[in-house]
């Protein structure tokens, strides 16, 4: 493992903070899903298999925070590939109608943008079947332009190992730009998708300063148990923050400086679709940091955006607006007192 410190932004003639046309600029998917729900593992043995409800929405991690961000009041570029197809244009337009950066946003030809099929069970869990010819798989380093990284406050990589051609090296070329330019730098992930461990990404991690995981995710990279000692392994790679999603308990934080805390979930939240439920998380929490809030706050605000996540179809369905927010986080601001 490598003990290597988050590395110290390079010099910068970047404009300040304050003079920056975005607050945050995302890195990563940009697809459509089709959740199909509720579905149980016989849906095979019927010749058909009819279902409440079959619907495109958007998905991939980058398009949804960009997306819940925005809708919490936030400027945001994506940074993306899709393909000049009809699945890219609906992409683009959900964007314009977002209020989303485009400049980002590559289209290929000969590339089909990605749809990812969702398998979304009563109690909410899901599988994804995705195409591994599609613009998912085919992103890479070419496809970032970095003198658009400078433009925010906050890079925010969707998931490391979700785009399998961002590899560390072309991470590596991204987080130095934003470093360069003072960025906070936040990253999330998923389970590797051609077996990748945390050491095929160590230069990388050591750039980042917020880490979210889920406890299943940290778990199978760290080889460890003890949520405690899964977070000590990773802040050895020189993670500043790293912020495990513990399910129902809430939300797990250590920083390289020792301290911890959990900040506990939302009360009485049933499941319907946990689709992006983590990207939603992430979303709140850097609202938090945008905004300047503690830790325990952003967790909050992770917490509170994941709970709206999970309670309606689609990844990106439940935090509406601002005011729906401030209203569940409210409730739960209640819940804790």
């Amino acid at each position: 493992m490598s003990t290597k410190q988050a590395n110290e932004p390079a010099a910068s003639s970047a404009a300040p903070h304050d003079e920056r046309p975005l607050d945050v600029v995302c890195v990563g998917a940009a697809i459509v899903d089709v959740p199909l729900q509720p579905v149980s593992k016989d849906i095979f043995d019927s010749e058909s298999y009819p279902l409440d409800q079959i619907s495109m929405t958007i998905g991939g991690d980058a398009i949804n925070e960009s997306t819940i961000i925005s809708r919490l009041g936030h400027k945001v570029g994506l940074v993306s590939m899709v393909g000049k197809d009809v699945v890219g244009e609906y992409i683009l337009s959900h964007c314009r109608k977002e209020g989303i950066d485009t400049e980002g946003i590559r289209q290929r030809d000969g590339i089909d943008t990605s749809i990812n099929v969702g398998l979304v069970t009563a109690d909410g869990e899901r599988t994804f079947v995705t195409n591994r010819n599609g613009s998912l798989w085919k992103m890479d380093a070419d496809d970032v332009d970095l003198a658009l990284i400078p433009r925010g406050r906050l890079l925010s990589l969707a998931s490391f190992f979700n785009n399998p051609r961002l590899d560390n090296e072309a991470l590596v070329k991204i987080f130095k730009a934003a470093k360069a330019a003072g960025m906070t730098i936040t990253a999330d992930m998923i389970k590797p998708r051609l077996g990748e461990t945390f050491d095929d990404i160590a230069e990388a991690l050591s750039y980042v300063d917020y880490f979210f995981p889920n406890c299943d995710e940290a778990r199978l990279m760290t080889g460890e148990d003890d949520i405690e000692r899964v977070a000590d392994k990773i802040l050895g790679y020189g993670v500043k923050h790293v912020v495990i999603k513990i399910g129902k308990r809430g939300v797990f934080i250590k920083s390289q400086d020792g301290s911890k805390l959990i900040v506990p979930a939302m009360k009485g939240i049933r499941a319907v679709d946990t689709i992006g439920a983590g990207d939603n998380f992430a979303s709140g929490f850097i609202t938090g940091l945008l905004e300047g809030r503690t830790l325990a706050e952003c967790g909050a605000y992770g917490n509170v955006a994941a709970s709206l996540a999970i309670t309606s179809i689609g990844a990106t369905t439940g935090v509406k607006n601002r005011d729906l927010f401030d209203r569940q986080l409210a409730l739960y601001r209640e819940q804790h007192a």
